[in-house]
């Protein structure tokens, strides 16, 4: 139900429904506003950002953002007065978004990705928004090498961003009922092109690789097991939960998100790069320790509560895909690992300039 009492369906796209997409100028927030846009024609669409990675875009002819109705630059831990007036739903992008920048930034990770999260459903529940959309972590599993996780396993999360969207799912259950509605879904791992394109994601970092030097350097053994979902099938997942009614799942619902067919192991995802790519050379680093981060994930809830929302991307057309954009741009930076495609470079970048604070935040100064 909305703050008026009425739930909102793709029949009821009128002007009164407004939709706030915290973190929208990440990877998956251009993605995801597209496809809301399109779903939702006649709605609100609002963007909330702190802007890190703002100027981390691919060549375009124009903005992601000029698709929204309103852009707010602001912080998910600080959030200014008002902006959940009038919102039906919230699609909670805005995180710490890898292990490396959580590695370095744990405190920081658990204040973005735990406690501010829960603290803006805490806040959107008081205010009547009707639909949480808390995007989570196939990663909360941790090691499973033995079978497939489904929801019911246990997990097991073994970095600071995976134990931050544990904790954040845990606490946001309990928020969770009649009126509010929360939708966790556990994403595969992310690929494929964006407008404000990640290298740091492990089929991207090969494509790149591939694209720029014809060489693939997998920095583990290869073994580790790597569920998939493209970016464009996690906008239209976070579509599907936007609109999800609680008779279908529960008023609190964690669905593992991405294709049965999409687990594979990281050395097969280079080895389809290179069928792909002509002339691509595969170097795996054998003497590279054992990476516990190792699951497979079992798709099947997924599969039988949203069977029109099911992922389209498949592994070849997600390489193609990226093969093809990078080549438009021209693409040849055999030092891609150092570039600004890369999150935890640009952050430093920012507070080597004194632009950022130890806690992420923007300076006075600006």
């Amino acid at each position: 139900m909305t703050a008026n009492g009425m739930r909102f369906t793709k029949k009821n796209k009128g002007a009164e429904m407004k939709i706030l997409i915290t973190g929208n100028m990440g990877y998956v927030g251009p993605s995801v506003v597209r496809q809301l846009r399109e779903s939702y024609p006649e709605a609100c669409l609002v963007g909330l950002d702190l802007g890190l990675f703002s100027t981390c875009l691919m060549p375009l002819d124009f903005l992601p953002e000029l698709r929204l109705d309103q852009q707010i630059f602001a912080d998910v831990r600080q959030l200014p007065e008002g902006v959940l007036d009038g919102v039906n739903a919230i699609v909670h992008l805005a995180a710490i978004s890898n292990d490396p920048i959580g590695n370095l930034y744990e405190e920081v990770t658990m204040a973005i990705n735990h406690r501010a999260s829960v603290d803006l459903a805490r806040q959107a529940k008081k205010a009547g928004v009707a639909s949480f959309v808390f995007a989570s972590s196939c990663s909360v599993y941790g090691s499973a090498q033995e079978s497939d996780r489904t929801e019911d396993s246990e997990l097991g999360p073994l970095t600071a961003y995976a134990r931050s969207k544990a904790a954040t799912e845990h606490d946001l259950r309990e928020l969770a009922g009649t009126g509010f509605t929360v939708t966790c879904p556990r994403f595969a791992t992310a690929c494929g092109m964006s407008a404000r394109l990640r290298l740091d994601l492990v089929l991207n970092d090969f494509v790149a690789g591939a694209v720029a030097s014809r060489q693939i350097s997998i920095l583990s053994d290869g073994t580790p097991w790597r569920p998939l979902i493209n970016v464009k099938d996690m906008a239209r997942a976070l579509d599907w939960a936007v609109g999800r009614s609680p008779a279908l799942g529960g008023e609190f619902l964690a669905v593992n998100v991405g294709a049965q067919n999409g687990n594979y192991q990281v050395k097969e995802l280079a080895q389809a790069v290179a069928r792909i790519v002509p002339g691509v050379r595969v170097q795996i680093n054998q003497d590279a320790p054992p990476d516990k981060r190792s699951y497979r994930v079992n798709f099947d809830l997924y599969r039988k509560l949203a069977p029109d929302h099911q992922p389209l991307h498949d592994l070849d057309r997600s390489i193609t895909e990226l093969k093809e954009g990078l080549e438009t741009v021209n693409f040849h930076d055999e030092s891609f690992r150092t570039s600004l495609f890369m999150r935890l470079v640009q952050l430093n970048q920012l507070r080597d300039r004194g632009l950022l604070s130890p806690d992420l935040k923007w300076k006075q100064q600006l």
